[in-house]
């Protein structure tokens, strides 16, 4: 079932991100808006494949010395949201960069993002133990049992639940500057899976996972730009009075 909720998350994404653009109209024009559109979606495939494939660096390294790459690269499994976020992200910036697009088009994908990973989610928890998603052992009353007669961490109801409050907090009535929703959703969804990680059975490097890793990585990155966003509105400021 987990391919099945998996196209139903890039569809409902898909259909959620048409109602936002209709809602919003066109942050940049064609031919740049396909242009910035191909650089997500690429950079989303190769950062969350790149990623999902480090993870599991244990079974990974097997792989490699027993020269099975091409089953380790193209492989059905081995692929992660987080590295789809920032890979996505960078894409978009760098095409950005290179267009000369000044515009910030993030907030178009925020509310279309939480709605396709809560449905990918629920594909995630009915494949179980296969999906490599599953939590760590609890005794907590709302515990699941995912065929293997021990209860775990539902996490990903954990984030459907999570995801629904983001979309609620950055939804179209709240009154947020252009690029603050997908900044506030971005550093979000990076310190839960920072913290949510830790009930999850995932081989450490010096007591943080891969993802937890580039969690941090990527929140230190978005402080930079808050940083430097701040410091050049003075700058603009200043600038103005004196023209």
């Amino acid at each position: 079932m987990h391919p099945v909720f998996e196209t139903l998350a890039y569809s409902a994404g898909y259909w959620v991100f048409r109602r936002e653009r209709a809602w919003h109209g066109d942050v940049v024009p064609e031919p740049q808006r396909w242009t910035v559109l191909a650089a997500a979606a690429v950079g989303a495939l190769v950062g969350c494949r790149l990623l999902g494939v480090a993870e599991r660096w244990p079974t990974s390294l097997a792989a490699w010395w027993a020269g099975d790459t091409f089953r380790l690269l193209f492989s059905p499994g081995g692929k992660t949201i987080v590295g789809g976020l920032l890979g996505g992200w960078l894409g978009v910036e760098v095409i950005k960069k290179l267009n000369g697009i000044h515009r910030r088009t993030g907030d178009l994908f925020v509310l279309p993002l939480c709605v396709g990973i809560a449905v990918g989610r629920i594909g995630c928890l009915i494949a179980g133990l296969a999906d490599d998603t599953y939590g760590k052992p609890t005794t907590l009353p709302w515990a699941v049992d995912l065929g293997d007669g021990i209860g775990r961490h539902p996490v990903q109801v954990y984030e459907i639940v999570f995801l629904i409050l983001i979309a609620m907090l950055v939804s179209r009535k709240a009154k947020l500057s252009e690029g603050a929703r997908f900044r506030i959703f971005l550093a979000s969804y990076l310190a839960w899976r920072l913290v949510i990680d830790f009930l999850k059975p995932q081989p450490l490097i010096y007591g943080l996972d891969l993802i937890q890793w580039a969690c941090l990585a990527g929140l230190t990155a978005l402080a930079l730009l808050w940083r430097m966003d701040r410091q050049s509105k003075p700058r603009e400021g200043h600038a103005q009075a004196v023209a």
